[in-house]
């Protein structure tokens, strides 16, 4: 056999060879890697709410750091750090007053907060609900103590940030904040306060 139809046979061996696997192969599925996005905590806000009988307060509690894991615009997962040392009241208008409760918060009949300085939260799970909402299960750590907490968040991108908006109750009794609680004291009257306080939060990430 001469070289020269030796050379068409192995040529048209490898051109049959280039279109099966082609074939077999089929179009490029390969899906965006997810993207881990530091969230910007001079533009994100994290405002506390509780109530009492006699009445409500409110205030903000600093972001540490924290980051967004997204695909595209979709939310994955994410973990959060709380400066919680840093906490502030702001519906009273009285400095003496709002110093007097703000220690107490930071006191240990609350967060303990020269032990315990920081609270953190790290999602387990995203259930996507349809459009930008999602269902958010995740660990909550508070003056030491983690608990599973589950929340809805609508997560929106907006150019070039994400933006994630929830409102998270929580139980403080499970970690360990029991001041005038109705399920550790009695005979409470109108100095009982609420179990659950809220924590409403918004989060910006930068792309």
């Amino acid at each position: 056999m001469s070289n020269k139809i030796m050379k068409k046979i192995i040529l048209f061996a490898l051109v049959g060879l280039f279109v099966n696997s082609a074939v077999i192969a089929g179009p490029d599925k390969t899906k965006a890697a997810d993207k881990t996005l530091a969230v910007d905590a001079k533009s994100s806000k994290i405002t506390w709410g509780a109530k009492k009988v006699t009445g409500t307060h409110a205030g903000e509690i600093p972001l540490e750091s924290g980051s967004l894991v997204v695909d595209g615009a979709k939310l994955k997962g994410g973990s959060f750090v709380f400066d919680v040392k840093n906490l502030t009241v702001t519906d009273i208008k009285d400095a003496e007053m709002n110093g007097k409760l703000t220690g107490h918060l930071k006191s240990p009949d609350f967060f303990a907060v020269e032990s315990h300085p920081q609270a953190k939260f790290v999602i387990t799970s995203v259930t996507p609900k349809g459009g930008d909402v999602y269902d958010v299960t995740g660990k909550l750590t508070i003056k030491g103590i983690t608990d599973e907490v589950k929340f809805p968040a609508t997560v929106k991108a907006d150019g070039k940030k994400v933006v994630a908006d929830a409102k998270i109750v929580v139980d403080r009794t499970k970690y360990d904040i029991k001041f005038r609680s109705t399920n550790f004291f009695e005979n409470l009257g109108d100095k009982a306060i609420s179990n659950d306080f809220t924590l409403d939060v918004n989060l910006v990430a930068n792309k």
